[in-house]
């Protein structure tokens, strides 16, 4: 009877310690209001605009754990804020290079300079240090890459590279093109293929464009720009004469100063003229010169006009509508690569907070293993358990400090590739090994993740900046056509011409003194010289027409049919482009989707483990299960967390992955372009 009384006892203390535990982990896990109810508070003391992070114990290096993790999450987002505002803010120069522009009218001659490459990170990352730890949010994080990255900061130089390429056309010269590929360079970031990559094969601004194909073809394009030619010689001759008579002197002799100026100028109808201008003095020791020094000036003004081939402002002004919309391939790959690489920091920003939290975990379950060691130890002296459990012990703790270190290990390496992918440079010793702290361990809720397939679809064609790239390259496209069905047209053009000449100068003293007629009514100086050029004294007019056939015509019909066929490609490539992006919005969805599933069953799978390591203790403490299976129960505990952080990350990664497919990164993270392209972020955060 007593026997039996003292099991019913031990049943009735199970019960009641079971339904202790049910009631503690009750109160103690907080509500989803409880939760919502922190989110804000996080939110309101960190400048991250995404809901406070979940409950996870701190990573050794983190600040000591209090008793209500949601409470301590919320302090260190509050130390973090609190530290950021104690520091003065620096101010950071803008990194936007404009093409330069002056009134000096030497300037076009002088070379333009470029400031040198800046590899100083921006003051932001230096408010973000406390203790010798570097605590980052998902909002800071995407600032410090704004502000650090080196793949936007290399982008940013091809904003001036395709202004100058407009300038460029402008004088009449091929545009040369802008690169607009993007670059992901940031190691340790995958970014999908969604909104990452340029057009498809369609886009007209690649480097090399123009040349490799038949775009920008057509009629040679004048220069636009004026040119003033301007040359002139002195010149001195002595010749021994084999007959007096020819100039009635022995050894005639001559000096002659020469200077003629010439003004060229093309418009874009493809008219051009040229007015030309000369003037020479003559002195000679002739006796049959009537006039010595003699003065001529000469004035000839050509137009020309091309009627067929090379007529017209579409033909001559291709390159400058090619450059204007090089400009806008250019902005629009400037937020492609804005998109990529934020892309890619939030993804390594998610692997750094697995691999915090991993690091929690295994160091919760080193602790707990040297603790069932240590109480195993004392039970073996007081010969309570045999031996072999003490040894089942120390594997354990042997197996939870090799994890533990493989946990640390990935951590460093996610701390690295953060660092590297937030700063210009980390050369600094003390940055390279500064822990790296994230405040916020959950993501928000993406409006995306309810939205039907065909909404997404849409807003993808409409938000995405590839496809505007791709639908400007058909522009592109569509305009070289016309240009090149010019150049079929034979060379016809009509000209005008009007020559106007002047001859002054003083009577020759030696002819005066022989025996010819040595009178003369000409002018005796350069300004009634020129005054006659002008006065029809002398005038000469022309009028006429260039017809220019080639016969065959060979190249021009090879050009023209290739540019038809690489339109014809360039069609398909953009449906494939349009199949494309179809696939990438639907592939991300599903991919959310399996990350969400495998979120709910991952929390559920943490859950029983959970509730079978409490059970485990209690009968621990009741002697009904030993310490190494309570530890067994720990061990299985630390694996289903571990895996429920990898979900959670992949999840997480799979809202990057749709907002990046449809276009939406910008507006979620709530990025200004103009901050982008400055290199400073000073737009105001949620």
């Amino acid at each position: 009877m007593k026997s039996g009384s003292r099991i019913q006892q031990q049943l009735a203390a199970v019960a009641l310690c079971c339904l202790v535990s049910s009631s503690t982990l009750a109160q103690t896990a907080p509500t989803s209001q409880e939760q919502q109810t922190a989110q804000q508070q996080q939110t309101t003391t960190s400048d991250a605009p995404s809901p406070a992070p979940q409950q996870t114990t701190p990573a050794p290096d983190a600040p000591a754990p209090a008793t209500a993790p949601t409470a301590q999450q919320a302090t260190i987002a509050q130390q973090a804020q609190q530290a950021q505002q104690v520091k003065p803010a620096a101010q950071q120069a803008p990194s936007r290079i404009e093409l330069p522009h002056s009134r000096n009218p030497f300037a076009p001659y002088m070379p333009s300079t470029v400031p040198p490459i800046d590899l100083t990170n921006s003051p932001r990352l230096q408010n973000l240090e406390r203790d010798g730890k570097l605590y980052v949010s998902l909002r800071d994080a995407i600032s410090l890459a704004l502000e650090n990255n080196l793949d936007i900061a290399y982008f940013r130089y091809n904003l001036p590279i395709a202004q100058a390429d407009l300038l460029r056309t402008k004088a009449g010269a091929p545009a040369n093109g802008v690169s607009t590929s993007v670059s992901q360079g940031t190691q340790g970031g995958f970014s999908s293929s969604g909104g990452g990559g340029g057009g498809g094969g369609v886009i007209a601004g690649g480097a090399g464009g123009l040349v490799q194909s038949t775009l920008g073809g057509g009629a040679p394009i004048p220069s636009f720009d004026p040119q003033l030619n301007v040359q002139g010689f002195v010149d001195h001759t002595k010749l021994v004469q084999v007959n007096k008579s020819q100039f009635g002197v022995p050894v005639l002799e001559q000096n002659l100063i020469e200077i003629e100026s010439s003004y060229s100028q093309a418009f874009s109808l493809g008219t051009n003229f040229t007015v030309t201008d000369f003037g020479f003095r003559q002195t000679t020791n002739s006796i049959f010169n009537t006039l010595s020094p003699q003065l001529t000036t000469n004035f000839n003004f050509t137009i020309n006009q091309p009627l067929l081939q090379g007529f017209g402002f579409a033909t001559n002004q291709r390159y400058m509508h090619i450059a204007k919309q090089d400009i806008q391939l250019t902005d629009l790959g400037f937020k492609l690569q804005v998109i990529a690489t934020i892309s890619q920091v939030e993804n390594i920003y998610w692997d750094l907070v697995s691999a915090y939290q991993d690091a929690q975990i295994k160091e919760r379950s080193l602790a707990y293993a040297n603790e069932t060691l240590s109480d195993d130890q004392k039970q073996l002296q007081l010969q309570n358990v045999p031996a072999m459990q003490v040894m089942k012990d120390q594997s354990a703790v042997a197996t939870a400090e090799g994890d533990l270190t493989v946990a640390k290990a990935t951590l460093k390496l996610n701390e690295l590739l953060i660092k590297n992918a937030l700063t210009k440079t980390i050369e600094d010793p003390a940055l390279a090994e500064m822990p790296v702290i994230p405040l916020d361990l959950m993501g928000s809720p993406d409006p995306k993740e309810t939205e039907p397939i065909d909404q997404l679809i849409t807003e993808a064609e409409k938000n995405r900046p590839d496809v505007a790239q791709d639908q400007i390259a058909m522009q592109i496209a569509q305009t070289s056509l016309k240009s090149i069905r010019n150049e079929l047209l034979p060379r016809l053009s009509v000209y005008g011409e009007y020559i106007g000449e002047g001859i002054g100068g003083q009577p020759n003293p030696v002819c005066a003194s022989q025996q010819i007629d040595c009178s003369t009514t000409l002018p005796t100086d350069f300004a009634g010289a020129f005054k006659d050029t002008f006065n029809y004294s002398s005038p000469e007019y022309q009028v006429g027409f260039s017809l220019i056939v080639t016969l065959r015509n060979r190249q021009a019909k090879a050009d023209q049919f290739r540019a038809t066929l690489e339109y014809r490609q360039r069609e398909l490539s953009y449906e494939q482009q349009k199949k494309s992006i179809l696939f990438d919005v639907r592939n991300s969805q599903y991919s959310l989707q399996q990350a969400q599933a495998r979120v709910t069953a991952a929390e559920k799978a943490r859950d029983l483990a959970q509730k079978t390591f409490d059970i485990s203790k209690q009968e621990q403490k009741l002697g009904a299960m030993s310490a190494y299976d309570t530890l067994a129960s720990e061990q299985a505990l630390a694996v289903a967390e571990s895996a429920l952080i990898v979900a959670q990350t992949a999840f997480e990664k799979a809202k990057v992955a749709i907002d990046q497919s449809t276009g939406f990164t910008l507006e979620r993270t709530d990025i200004s372009i103009d901050d982008a392209k400055n290199g400073v972020v000073t737009h105001a955060q949620p």
